[in-house]
């Protein structure tokens, strides 16, 4: 209590006064850049899981992170203690797109910058991997030209479904990944269903019926991804 009261006392010193206006100013620049990411975020976002949670917490992570290097400072103690605190922290959500990941460490950097007091490293930092992460999302950097769709089919029971439409699907499509696997008819059947992206020129009514060949005769649906 009294090193409290004595730090309301020299609050009136010019140094104490210089060192609250820095911080002030670091959690400042730190909130208006998380807001940049965010941003950009909320642009480029394609999955169909938006979280407007996730938004928040890019930028509360962002502010929280500025103020541990302002608390941290030049003390090593201090450093070891927050390491040995924030262990015990278990996070249990799971990211649904590897590149929510990369957006928390973007704002976190941006925390760290400011907290630091590398002001202008942080604008600049921001500024040139917004415009990257801008350019790849209109590029398409990466991408698999034709949308996506969702193909569900249906196979009976003792058909092992691991690489047995392999050949069909090297032949018909640019992509695909199996997402799920579940029972139907009352567990006599399985259904796949898997994330697809047809080559040029080819029709869904060309790969069913290839497929519709190997299951046996049974349900093929292709459709749009949710």
């Amino acid at each position: 209590m009294n090193q409290f009261m004595n730090e309301i006392r020299d609050f009136s010193d010019l140094t104490t006064r210089a060192v609250v206006l820095e911080g002030l100013a670091a959690i400042g620049l730190s909130f208006i850049l998380s807001l940049i990411i965010t941003f950009l975020y909320k642009k480029t976002h394609k999955s169909g899981r938006y979280s407007q949670s996730f938004v928040h917490t890019i930028i509360i992570m962002s502010v929280v992170v500025a103020i541990i290097m302002i608390v941290i400072g030049n003390n090593i103690a201090v450093a070891f203690g927050l390491v040995g605190a924030f262990s015990i922290i278990r996070f249990r959500s799971a990211m649904s797109d590897p590149k929510d990941i990369a957006f928390i460490f973007f704002g976190m950097a941006a925390g760290i910058s400011c907290g630091l007091g590398f002001y202008a490293l942080a604008v600049m930092f921001t500024i040139v991997l917004s415009i990257l992460i801008y350019v790849l999302f209109v590029f398409d950097y990466g991408g698999i030209k034709g949308s996506y769709k969702s193909l569900k089919i249906t196979i009976p029971e003792n058909m092992h479904y691991e690489n047995v439409f392999d050949d069909i699907f090297e032949e018909y499509l640019e992509y695909h990944q199996l997402n799920m696997v579940e029972t139907t008819n009352l567990g006599t059947m399985y259904q796949l269903t898997y994330l697809i992206a047809k080559k040029e020129g080819i029709s869904d009514k060309d790969l069913m019926d290839a497929i519709r060949e190997r299951n046996s005769n049974l349900k093929v649906a292709v459709g749009m991804v949710n």
